[in-house]
């Protein structure tokens, strides 16, 4: 494949993770932007590694604390079986020591859970551009202000229509075809829905319409 095809298609990702509502979740936040298509998923370390084989991901999305033999042999597994796949690993701890050495085993990027998703989305993109990418949480001032999510009834009219379809259990492609916009404008205005009701993922954007929901 030449370097024009390579940079046209999506980027192929495999995410590694126990928490399968989570994991799930992140799949489907991942399949809202342009470029990025999940191929597989694995809910502990020798599983990730026999999809990393199978699929040969361009990315794998690794969670840390995971059933087996633990994140070092998971990511050396991997990369062994995937030798060309980035790694990415997706944690709730800050241990300086892992970091050192998961990044040393060959991962391009640390990322703590409570990453947003543009900072996940950037990473991926850095990491296929040959970037290390690194964020580990703030310490949280439990005094300050919060960004209070905006109300289901912010959305415009478009959104609205839009969400009802997704609660219908409808996917992108479907959705688009109902509203006669292509699948790319779906995924746009999803983001900006998820960023109105603070919501990450559809069926948490789905809970938080049900309070206006009109049936």
């Amino acid at each position: 494949m030449d370097a024009e095809a390579a940079e046209s298609r999506d980027i192929r990702v495999l995410a590694v993770d126990d928490h399968r509502l989570l994991r799930e979740a992140l799949c489907e936040l991942l399949e809202m932007y342009e470029g990025l298509t999940v191929v597989a998923q694995a809910d502990d370390g020798p599983g990730g590694v026999r999809m990393a084989g199978l699929h040969r991901p361009d990315l794998v999305l690794l969670d840390v604390e995971m059933p087996g033999p633990g994140p070092l042999a998971n990511l050396r597994g991997i990369r062994q079986a995937a030798p060309e796949a980035r790694v990415i690993i997706l944690t709730m701890h800050d241990n300086r020591q892992l970091i050192d050495a998961l990044l040393s085993a060959g991962a391009v990027g640390y990322l703590h859970k409570e990453a947003d998703r543009e900072v996940l989305v950037s990473a991926i993109r850095s990491a296929m551009s040959g970037g290390t990418t690194m964020f580990l949480p703030r310490k949280q001032n439990p005094s300050g202000p919060e960004r209070e999510p905006a109300a289901a009834g912010t959305l415009t009219l478009r959104e609205q229509e839009l969400m009802e379809l997704v609660a219908q259990g409808l996917s992108n492609r479907q959705i688009g075809s109902r509203l006669g916009i292509t699948e790319g404008t779906v995924k746009r205005h999803l983001r900006n829905i998820f960023d109105k009701l603070g919501a990450s993922s559809r069926l948490d954007a789905v809970n938080r319409m049900l309070p206006h929901r009109r049936y």
